[in-house]
């Protein structure tokens, strides 16, 4: 049996604010890949635990579209680790046939490491069936994961103007009523990283509006400070009016 203590080779949760920063797309490696593909392919199938872990390892790394289908095959393999290296090699390697069986993965999987790799899997798809799956996971999974799921779905500036659209609302939901600072922060990134793609138009104007009242009344000053940071980066002209008010009046 296996617990969520022992999950910790894949030391990836060190940024809580934009865990996403941490596995950016495999376009931005700057050195080579470690491994060979053609040695990692069969271990995938390996009768091994340690040797199926490997090799789903080494395609976080490596892209092949040889390997998918393998590594779909793992997101059931009975060890945890193997799933949720599987889920990271699978957001390495984004497929459209991959993104049911990952989604199918999210909706039934215990463990709450491997939920949160296939969440950042998930958004790296960039595709429209990952939003209501985050939406998902955003409003109704534990801390962990709500804490990815709210960095993913900023993904959704990747997809299309609809796409921003639809991941806006449950952000804004979240980032006023969740119960854990760093997912409400997380949330407020995530607006303002939205917020960059649309036109000033009416979800637009609301975005806005929520991150103002989160820089205004926000209890706790590291998510008015992410608040802050994303009407700064969005640059509109009622939100950098506020920030300054509220600094010259001396309550920040």
């Amino acid at each position: 049996m296996y617990d969520d203590n022992q999950l910790t080779p894949l030391d990836i949760d060190a940024d809580l604010e934009s865990p996403l920063d941490q596995l950016g797309p495999p376009s931005q490696e700057t050195e080579p890949p470690q491994y060979d593909p053609e040695v990692m392919l069969p271990l995938l199938e390996s009768p091994e635990t340690q040797q199926r872990m490997l090799a789903a390892r080494a395609f976080c790394e490596l892209q092949d579209a040889r390997a998918i289908p393998h590594l779909l095959h793992l997101l059931g393999d009975p060890c945890p680790l193997v799933r949720v290296s599987a889920a990271y090699a699978l957001g390495r390697n984004p497929s459209e046939s991959a993104l049911e069986p990952l989604i199918a993965q999210l909706n039934q999987d215990w463990n709450g490491y491997v939920r949160k790799g296939l969440v950042w899997a998930i958004g790296n798809s960039h595709d429209r069936r990952s939003l209501k799956p985050l939406a998902n996971a955003l409003r109704t999974d534990i801390p962990a994961v709500r804490l990815w799921a709210a960095s993913a779905l900023a993904q959704a500036a990747h997809i299309d103007y609809e796409g921003v659209i639809e991941a806006i609302p449950p952000l804004i939901e979240v980032m006023q009523q969740d119960a854990v600072p760093a997912v409400r922060g997380n949330c407020a990134w995530s607006i303002g990283q939205l917020c960059r793609e649309l036109p000033s138009n009416v979800i637009y104007m609301t975005a806005i509006d929520a991150l103002i009242e989160t820089f205004a009344r926000e209890a706790d000053l590291g998510v008015r400070e992410d608040a802050r940071a994303a009407l700064l980066k969005v640059g509109d002209p009622r939100g950098l009016q506020t920030i300054e008010e509220i600094e010259q009046d001396g309550f920040f």
